[in-house]
């Protein structure tokens, strides 16, 4: 079956054919990938030969894998995914890279992470990455899209403890979010919905000095640019996340650093990921406000973290 799935796909056109079909027919059977393995020679049901292929026959129209399995690991876990809501890149685990470094760092001082910030936090990846990565650290995520929450929310109640904010969409009867937080006391992931930036700033003013770490993944793609996307990417994924608003590439970039007196705690860091063309104009935008920047580049040499301290 997982050979005649692979010639499938790589007759669609499909690069990574072996890897997505093994996935593919893996799902269908509800068996993990070693398992699929280990169950090669087994006979299979007509049931299961249909949810393989009709899986197979959607992907060959270019549907994401993540989301026809439903799930996309990020930084070894798996998460949970789907329509609504941004697949998670392997690029934007340097942002959490970056802020274990970062945590380590302070913890050393005597002066450990303690409150942090995820603007667009999507399904949730980043927030949640953070919250168990870095020890006593709470995050607040925030997202204007509420299907994107509905995915956070299913994440945070599988991983870890949750908050909710009025408004974010339940992804489980409210018995069970209850058993979910009485089963974790912490690491706590508070999620909102709305407007991002007023967001962020009423609970920088509520907490009195900002957060300690705001991180973001903001759209940073032009619409001019959208024939260069696979349509994967362009056909499926929520417009809002892949698209920078106004036409401008560096439009939440501006808003993030216009911020930074507000949201960013005296000391505190602010780590932005970048687009693959942003990186030359970053540095000058950070500069022009008076904050001194670092870019750190992923494992091909791009631009990708863009890191500012606040001064103390």
């Amino acid at each position: 079956m997982v050979k005649l799935a692979r010639e499938f796909l790589l007759k669609k056109g499909i690069e990574e054919a072996r890897l997505e079909s093994e996935l593919l027919v893996a799902h269908a059977l509800g068996l993990g990938r070693l398992q699929l393995f280990m169950q090669h020679d087994r006979p299979l049901a007509d049931e299961e030969i249909a949810r393989a292929r009709d899986l197979l026959v959607r992907r060959g129209k270019r549907e994401p894998t993540a989301y026809l399995t439903g799930k996309r690991e990020f930084y070894g876990r798996p998460f949970l995914v789907g329509p609504g809501a941004l697949i998670p890149r392997p690029e934007t685990e340097l942002v959490v890279d970056r802020a274990r470094e970062i945590a380590r760092g302070r913890a050393g001082s005597g002066d450990p992470l303690a409150r942090a910030a995820d603007f667009g936090t999507g399904s949730g990846v980043l927030a949640i990455t953070l919250a168990l990565e870095i020890e006593g650290l709470d995050v607040y995520a925030v997202d204007a899209s509420e299907a994107a929450l509905v995915w956070a929310r299913r994440n945070v109640e599988a991983l870890c403890a949750v908050a909710t904010e009025p408004g974010v969409p339940a992804a489980m009867p409210a018995a069970a979010s209850v058993a979910a937080q009485q089963a974790r006391a912490a690491p706590l992931v508070e999620l909102a919905l709305g407007d991002g930036y007023a967001l962020l700033a009423e609970r920088a003013r509520a907490n009195g000095r900002g957060f300690d770490l705001v991180v973001a993944n903001p759209p940073y793609v032009m619409r001019d640019e959208s024939a260069d996307l696979a349509p994967e990417v362009r056909d499926h994924e929520p417009a809002s996340a892949l698209f920078a608003p106004e036409g401008d590439p560096d439009h939440h970039l501006i808003r993030l650093l216009d911020g930074v007196a507000t949201l960013v705690a005296p000391g505190g860091t602010l780590l932005v990921e970048l687009g693959h063309r942003q990186g030359p104009r970053a540095k000058p935008l950070a500069a022009a406000r008076g904050l001194e920047a670092r870019i750190h580049r992923d494992y091909s040499g791009v631009d990708r973290v863009f890191e500012v301290r606040r001064p103390t």
